[in-house]
C-alpha cells in the first residue's frame, strides 16, 4: 500500500537518550573540542559524524525504530520484507538487482521525518496491510528494504552504506549459498561487531535445505559470526539474534516477527545504536589518546632541568667567586697595615666585586647555548615519553617555542641576579677586629719610638719593655689576621651559597616560565582529554 496520507503536522515525541549515553556524548563533544588544535580533522571525522548523527536522531521520533533489511543479490530480502508487511511492497523476481532504491514501510504515523532523513522520497514510502485484530505488534517499526549490498551498480552500494549509518537496527538476510561470502563479513559484519545488539542475522531459504542441513548451515553461520567478533544473544545475554526461516513458505517468519515486535516495543534500539557508534569512534581514537604507561613530568626531571640551566649560567662558579670576594674583603679589613698596603698595590688593577667576567667570548656563549638546548631537549623527551604521537609532538613543540630566546634571558638575569656590585657586607665583629689590629700596629710604633728615644739618648735605657711591645705588635697582627680569616670562612661560604642559590632560583624561574609551564600546560590538556576519553569509553562513568 502506498502511503498517500497528508503531510499534516503530527505530534512527535523526540528521542530521549539515557543518562549514561548523554554523559558519553557530552564527553565526546568535549573531547573533540579540546583536540581540534592538536589532531587533524580526518582523525576526528568519525567522532564528529557520530555527534552530528546523535544530535539529529535525538530531535526525531523516539516512538519509532528504523530497521533496515540488507542482503546480497538473491538472498530473498525483498521476499522477507513483503512477508513481514503482509502485502507485496517490494518487487521480487529473477531480474538482478531487483531493489534499485530503498523502500520504506511504516507501521504507525509520525515517522515521516525519520524517513526523510534517510532520503527516501514519498513515492517509495508504503504502509503494511492492516491487521484485523487491533493494534499491530510491530507498531512503531519503520522497515527499510535496501538495494543489494553486492550490486554491480555503484549507486546501489552507496545507498546501502549511507542508510546503514543512519538506521537504528539492521536485519542481515543471508542464503545457504552466500552466508560465508567474504564481502559480507569483511566489509559489513566484522566492522559492525560493536553493533551486535542492534543486528538480526537471518538465514533465509531453508526450504531449499534437506533434512538437518539447515541446522548445520545455521551452526556454521554462528561460528563465522563468532569469528567476526559478533556477540550472539543465544542464552538471554545481549547480542545478535540469529534465526533460520523461509520467506517463501513462511516457515520461521512468525518467530522473526515476534522477536522484532519485542525489539521495537522496548524502544531501546536508537540508544544502543548511538552507544555502539560511540564505541566504534572511541576505538578508532584509541591510538591518539590512550597510553599504557605513566606520563607526565616528574619532580626529578624538573630538578635536573633546573640544575642544567644553573650550570649553563655558571651558578656554582658565581657562588665560588662570591665566597672568594668575601674572604678577600675580610683580608683587606683585618690584615696588617703592611700586608694591606702590599695587597692594595698588587690588586689595584683587579675588580673588587668578585663577579665573574662577563660572557663575552664566543666559545663561552656557544657552550652555554649548547647546555641550554640540551637541557630543553632532555626535559621535552622526558615529558613526552609514553604519550601518543600527536600529544608528544605538541609537548616537544611547546618546549621548543619556550626555548627561543632562553639563552639571552639567562644571560640577562645572570647580570641582575649574580653577585651584587660593591664589597660584600661585613659581620658585626669586623670593627672590633680592625680596632685590635690597629692596636697591634700602635704597639709596634710605640715600641719602635721608645727604642729610638733610647738610641738618641732622650729616654733611659730599657730594652725589655719596648722590645716586648714590638714583639706583641709584630706577632699579634698576623695572628689576628689568621684568626679573622678562619672566622670569615663560615660567613664567606654562606655568602657564596646564597649567591649561588639566588642565581639558581633565577635560572629555574626563567626556565619554568618559558619551558616547564608551557610543557605542563600541554600535559594538563592531555590529562583533560584522557579523562574525557575515559568517560567516552565508559571507564569514567
Amino acid at each position: 500500500m502506498t502511503d498517500n496520507r497528508s503531510a499534516a503536522p503530527q505530534t512527535v515525541t523526540p528521542l530521549v537518550y539515557d543518562g549514561s549515553l548523554r554523559s558519553r556524548l557530552e564527553a565526546l563533544r568535549e573531547l573533540v573540542g579540546l583536540s581540534r588544535t592538536r589532531l587533524d580533522s580526518r582523525t576526528l571525522s568519525e567522532a564528529g559524524r557520530v555527534l552530528d548523527e546523535a544530535s539529529a536522531r535525538r530531535r526525531l521520533s523516539g516512538q519509532h525504530t528504523v530497521v533496515a533489511i540488507a542482503g546480497a543479490t538473491g538472498s530473498g530480502k525483498s521476499q522477507l520484507f513483503n512477508a513481514l508487511a503482509g502485502v507485496t511492497i517490494s518487487e521480487t523476481g529473477v531480474r538482478r538487482p531487483t531493489t534499485a532504491a530503498p523502500i520504506a514501510c511504516s507501521w504507525s504515523d509520525g515517522a515521516a521525518s525519520l524517513i526523510e532523513r534517510l532520503g527516501i522520497p514519498p513515492r517509495l514510502r508504503r504502509r503494511p496491510l492492516p491487521t484485523g485484530d487491533g493494534e499491530s505488534p510491530l507498531r512503531g517499526l519503520v522497515l527499510i528494504d535496501l538495494p543489494d549490498h553486492d550490486s554491480a551498480a555503484v549507486q546501489h552500494r552507496r545507498h546501502v552504506d549511507r542508510i546503514l549509518a543512519l538506521v537504528d537496527a539492521v536485519i542481515w538476510v543471508v542464503d545457504p549459498e552466500k552466508y560465508a561470502d567474504a564481502v559480507l563479513h569483511e566489509r559489513y559484519l566484522r566492522p559492525m561487531a560493536a553493533h551486535a545488539e542492534v543486528m538480526f542475522v537471518v538465514l533465509n531459504q531453508i526450504d531449499r535445505l534437506p533434512g538437518e542441513a539447515a541446522e548445520q548451515v545455521l551452526d556454521d553461520l554462528r561460528r563465522l559470526l563468532d569469528e567476526d567478533g559478533i556477540a550472539l544473544g543465544e542464552y538471554g545475554e545481549p547480542g545478535t539474534t540469529v534465526l533460520a526461516l523461509s520467506a517463501l513458505t513462511g516457515d520461521g517468519v512468525g518467530e522473526l516477527r515476534e522477536a522484532l515486535g519485542q525489539f521495537v516495543s522496548e524502544r531501546g534500539a536508537p540508544n544502543r545504536r548511538i552507544s555502539a557508534d560511540v564505541d566504534v569512534a572511541a576505538a578508532r581514537l584509541w591510538p591518539v589518546y590512550a597510553t599504557q604507561r605513566r606520563t607526565g613530568l616528574s619532580e626529578q626531571a624538573r630538578e635536573e632541568f633546573s640544575d642544567r640551566l644553573a650550570d649553563a649560567v655558571g651558578a656554582t662558579a658565581a657562588g665560588e667567586a662570591a665566597e672568594r670576594a668575601w674572604l678577600r674583603n675580610a683580608n683587606r679589613a683585618c690584615g696588617t697595615p703592611w700586608l694591606r698596603l702590599w695587597r692594595w698595590y698588587h690588586d689595584r688593577g683587579e675588580p673588587t666585586t668578585g663577579r665573574l667576567p662577563g660572557r663575552t667570548q664566543s666559545e663561552e656563549e656557544a657552550t652555554a647555548r649548547q647546555r641550554v638546548e640540551q637541557a630543553v631537549r632532555t626535559v621535552a623527551d622526558r615529558a613526552s615519553a609514553g604519550l601518543p604521537a600527536p600529544w608528544a609532538q605538541a609537548v616537544r613543540e611547546a618546549a621548543v617555542r619556550g626555548s627561543q630566546g632562553l639563552p639571552e634571558a639567562l644571560d640577562e638575569l645572570t647580570a641582575r641576579a649574580g653577585v651584587p656590585a660593591g664589597r660584600p657586607p661585613r659581620p658585626g665583629w669586623w670593627p672590633l677586629a680592625v680596632l685590635v689590629q690597629a692596636s697591634m700596629t700602635i704597639l709596634q710604633f710605640l715600641g719602635g719610638l721608645w727604642l729610638l728615644g733610647q738610641i738618641i739618648g732622650v729616654m733611659a735605657p730599657n730594652l725589655g719593655v719596648p722590645v716586648l711591645l714590638m714583639v706583641i705588635g709584630i706577632v699579634g697582627g698576623p695572628l689576628i689576621e689568621w684568626s679573622c680569616r678562619m672566622a670569615a670562612r663560615g660567613p664567606a661560604r654562606r655568602y657564596g651559597l646564597e649567591a649561588e642559590r639566588r642565581l639558581r632560583e633565577a635560572a629555574a624561574g626563567c626556565g619554568r616560565a618559558r619551558v616547564l609551564d608551557p610543557v605542563a600546560a600541554e600535559l594538563l590538556r592531555y590529562r583533560e582529554v584522557r579523562e574525557q576519553y575515559g568517560r567516552v569509553v565508559g571507564t569514567g562513568r
